[in-house]
């Protein structure tokens, strides 16, 4: 039977297993994906014509190891495998992703690359309690949560979380850095500017809904010089967001109760164990969240193929060392702004502060990438956005938008 935890025993082990300190070297991504009918990306696609389709790869995997999953909303997710090199983790995940889309375009249907659906308020498809719960939760905060679960897709990067040393390649200066790029990385790669087929007023509206969900454990902890005990105090303060119980028990939580009040004793159903601490640290959705790893969460899913662009950005500017040397000193006057991943959502690139971190940024990933893959597909696929994009102060939303009105510049 699992031990039952004390509150320091739980911020220990909080601290313990989410940082896993050694030298930064693999990368790995998730795709998530809204899908939609082929001949109309504005209608849904039957659950069982896609369930047909998908059989195989739900009882055999994809072929280079990557993880598909459904998310609440009838969204498509492909977890790669972590890979020892950023070239390793692309080429296993567009391999992986062809074969996905080939199923998925057998049935009549396509892999739709948009931070929010556009068009639809999905209903729920998936009815594990675990999801039940969550909107149970989620309703008490308003409408957000819902939107989040049903209605948003993003490009979820890895990368590892550092040494245990105080310079570059150490996870206290990879989790400032991870947190000082996350709004140059939210304004970047912004794809979601449209609700119900109207524009919201936010070039990332995904950002904006999930920020709004629960602030609690979706938003960046606060600073602290110590990242172990900053995310320890940030995950115990989180309220549950659902509580095990044997079937055909609901795991609805009692509202506004804590990890940490669980431990004190604020909950007599049964006390807290380890297992429930493992699974309450998976319910936490902050843009960057440690795992062992970074798992960075704030950019949105990218049209086509570029989740390439979005991975590796993220990464070589975390991993490249020069490239590092650049964001760390792009980033500067961003790191102590208090709105500045609010105007990340709303104006992206626009906004003259991030529009010039971003330019930096990308700058700084491309000639890295020039240096050691010229020409090649990662190289160039960076090459496109930065001159598509961040030079002239756009992001992928403002390709949805000029198809508003009647600019034919969207892809897929």
């Amino acid at each position: 039977m699992d031990a039952v935890l004390n509150e320091d025993e739980a911020a220990a082990y909080v601290g313990g297993i989410c940082f896993k300190t050694g030298p930064p070297r693999r990368v790995g991504v998730e795709l998530e994906w809204l899908v939609r009918d082929r001949s109309a990306p504005s209608r849904a696609v039957p659950a069982g014509r896609l369930e047909k389709a998908l059989a195989p790869l739900w009882t055999r995997g994809l072929p280079g190891g990557s993880r598909l999953t459904r998310e609440p909303g009838g969204q498509l997710e492909v977890s790669s495998p972590p890979g020892e090199t950023l070239a390793e983790c692309v080429a296993t995940t567009a391999a992986d992703l062809t074969v996905l889309r080939n199923r998925v375009r057998g049935s009549g249907a396509l892999l739709y690359g948009r931070g929010l659906d556009p068009y639809l308020s999905p209903p729920r498809v998936l009815e594990d309690p675990r999801y039940r719960a969550m909107e149970a939760h989620f309703d008490r905060c308003g409408p957000w949560g819902r939107m989040m679960m049903r209605a948003t897709a993003a490009v979820q990067v890895s990368v590892d979380a550092g040494d245990d040393s105080d310079g570059p390649t150490g996870y206290r200066h990879r989790w400032r850095l991870a947190h000082r790029l996350g709004p140059v990385l939210v304004a970047a790669f912004a794809n979601s500017p449209l609700w119900r087929s109207r524009p919201t007023g936010w070039v990332s509206t995904r950002q904006s809904v999930w920020a709004r969900a629960d602030p609690g454990r979706t938003r960046p902890p606060q600073a602290h010089s110590d990242p172990r005990e900053g995310w320890a105090r940030y995950a115990l303060d989180a309220e549950l967001l659902c509580l095990r119980r044997d079937p055909p028990a609901e795991w609805t939580a009692p509202p506004r109760l804590s990890f940490r009040a669980w431990l004190k004793g604020a909950h007599r159903e049964r006390p807290p164990t380890r297992d429930d601490l493992d699974y309450h640290l998976g319910t936490l959705f902050p843009p960057v969240r440690p795992r062992g790893w970074l798992e960075l969460r704030m950019i949105d899913a990218q049209c086509g193929d570029g989740w390439i662009a979005a991975t590796a950005v993220a990464a070589t500017l975390l991993d490249d060392p020069k490239a590092a040397e650049t964001a760390w000193s792009a980033t500067e006057p961003l790191e102590r702004d208090e709105s500045v991943w609010q105007r990340a959502a709303r104006d992206g690139p626009a906004d003259p502060l991030l529009g010039r971190a971003v330019r930096e940024c990308v700058a700084a990933a491309e000639s890295a990438l020039s240096r050691n893959d010229h020409g090649g597909l990662i190289h160039s696929s960076v090459l496109e956005f930065a001159e598509r994009y961040s030079e002239r102060g756009r992001c992928p939303a403002h390709d949805q938008l000029d198809a508003m009105r009647g600019l034919d510049t969207m892809r897929d």
